[in-house]
């Protein structure tokens, strides 16, 4: 498997402009405007990866969102469109307690938790052992700055395997785009994905205050992928915003939007299917079986021809 770079420090990868070579040399993660947070190797050399997203060598292969930060551009516009859809209006957001005087005055805001607006609250895990974390928690207060609602949102980009340091390497001396060994981890969808948000969605549907369910946002061919694993639509029946309900929400490259150097290609949310978890788990236990005796019938070909 080998795949090319696609978006270097949030610039396409061919963008010879100012602005994003500027940006490499300095590297920025321009959707934190803050360095880039992930490393390669050892953390303390401060090898920051740059990587956004990924395209496999395959014709027509589209680019794969590889960063979650890539998910937050434009200043985590996905966050107020998540919350003014399971909150019928828009509400401006902020971090955490910085909300409940913002909520006064506005008569009504969103409290932020996740990603260093307003830490990350766990969920206990089974058994009581250890934790898992929601990506983000969005909680509405009223105009008397009380707790009115909530929507939780699990962010999955798509994890890769191989390397590209290569290819990084080239990028950064001469700016050329060479192919490299890296490739997309699909087979993560199965293992991990889906048993976390079917967990995270039972748990929430048991809370009187989260009205809307759980927001699952990806790519648009994480998204694909993950229905094609549940058996498609046709398996998958929907259904209204609930408390059991989850959002698939496909946030990716907007398209048919030019792009020109210097410029950050824009996302947005492409598709959205609405489903309970309790349809989730059903698809994802379901395994459609072969014909019967299909071992019997290959053991006879191999001895009998």
């Amino acid at each position: 498997m080998s795949g090319y770079i696609s978006e270097f420090f949030g610039y396409r990868a061919e963008d010879l402009s100012d602005t994003a070579l500027q940006n490499i040399s300095r590297q920025v993660c321009p959707f934190l405007s803050s360095y880039c947070t992930k490393a390669l190797g050892d953390k303390a050399t401060r090898t920051l990866s740059g990587v956004c997203s990924i395209r496999q060598v395959s014709p027509g292969s589209p680019s794969v969102i590889c960063c979650p930060n890539r998910i937050y551009a434009e200043n985590y516009k996905m966050l107020s469109i998540i919350g003014q859809q399971a909150f019928g209006q828009r509400y401006n957001l902020y971090s955490g307690r910085l909300a409940l005087a913002r909520a006064k005055e506005e008569n009504g805001a969103v409290a932020v938790f996740g990603h260093g607006w307003g830490g990350e609250l766990p969920l206990p895990k089974r058994k009581g052992k250890g934790s898992y974390y929601v990506d983000w928690i969005l909680a509405r207060l009223d105009g008397s700055a009380e707790l009115a609602e909530f929507t939780a949102i699990e962010v999955q980009t798509i994890d890769t395997t191989g390397s590209y340091q290569n290819a990084r390497r080239k990028l950064l001396e001469n700016r050329t785009i060479e192919k490299d060994t890296v490739g997309l981890n699909w087979e993560n969808v199965s293992k991990r994905i889906i048993p976390q948000i079917i967990y995270k969605g039972q748990v929430l549907q048991r809370e009187e205050l989260c009205r809307s369910g759980l927001y699952f946002v990806c790519p648009k061919p994480v998204y694909d992928r993950v229905l094609e694993r549940l058996g498609g639509k046709e398996k998958l029946p929907q259904f209204p915003t609930q408390p059991a309900a989850i959002h698939f929400v496909a946030y990716d490259y907007l398209p048919g939007v030019p792009v020109t150097d210097g410029m950050i290609r824009p996302l947005g949310v492409i598709e959205e299917y609405c489903t309970t978890v309790y349809k989730v788990q059903e698809a994802f236990s379901a395994v459609d079986l072969p014909d019967q005796n299909v071992y019997r019938d290959a053991i006879r070909r191999s001895l009998y021809g």
